[in-house]
């Protein structure tokens, strides 16, 4: 599966959930504001900027962004938000492509650099956010913590989320650090709506060596947007990376 295949047109259409899910105002709100206070008053560049979830509250309170994103679907959604004017996007890939201008913060919500399949791609999605930012300048990824310790031998797949309407089910290749996510949707009918994501999962001291081998060092990692606490049992962390000022 190609990340163009997955973030195509109905995916598009379907990803915006105003005030629910992750446009949660008690979800959306923390991230804004702490990505708006790592910009410090600068220009800020997402990676895979999707239909403008986190992009467009963020350039409401002032701040400058551009972003890069692999998906024309979801870059036609975000152009319903906001113009070109408004938040520039370059279309490519975030691990090769380049925004013009300096930045004193890149960042990767919601899990999205295990978008990239391979560690080679993972690493140099590092790289390219070193390249854009200024000496001093942060990036700031977003991402869950492998759950292995709910794999038993032999067993191949997990039940991550079940709900009303939903039930989400990853199977992994442990050999290669690989998951698919499927998504099963349904309602009172017989018939359920299911689409997949393949993502290359990373350890948290993994993370922190790409980050090294691109010249960034670890700043801090909380649990969530909000500053938690990050813990053996937490399921997700935000990780900032600095460029040293002095590069």
């Amino acid at each position: 599966m190609k990340q163009e295949e997955i973030w195509d047109i109905d995916a598009a259409q379907r990803y915006d959930t105003p005030g629910t899910g992750m446009f949660a105002p008690e979800i959306l709100g923390p991230t804004v504001d702490r990505l708006a206070e790592l910009a410090g008053g600068g220009a800020a560049l997402e990676f895979a900027i999707g239909t403008g979830r986190v992009a467009v509250p963020l350039a409401e309170r002032g701040v400058s962004v551009t972003g890069i994103e692999l998906s024309r679907p979801m870059v036609r959604q975000l152009r319903t938000r906001a113009d070109e004017a408004t938040i520039p996007v370059i279309v490519g890939d975030m691990a090769t492509s380049v925004a013009p201008g300096e930045f004193t913060l890149v960042y990767l919500v919601y899990n999205t650099i295990s978008n990239l399949l391979t560690q080679a791609e993972q690493v140099e999605c590092f790289r390219n956010a070193a390249r854009h930012l200024k000496p001093g300048g942060r990036f700031v990824i977003e991402l869950w913590v492998p759950e292995l310790r709910k794999l038993p031998p032999g067993q191949t797949a997990t039940v991550c989320q079940a709900e009303p309407g939903y039930i989400g089910l990853d199977t992994y290749d442990v050999l290669r650090q690989h998951v698919v996510s499927h998504h099963f949707r349904f309602d009172d009918t017989r018939q359920a709506r299911l689409t997949r994501s393949p993502h290359r999962y990373i350890w948290p001291a993994e993370l922190d060596l790409m980050a090294q081998l691109a010249g960034f060092e670890l700043e801090s990692r909380h649990a969530d947007w909000s500053g938690g606490e990050f813990t053996a049992e937490s399921r997700s962390h935000v990780s900032v990376y600095r460029i040293p000022p002095n590069r």
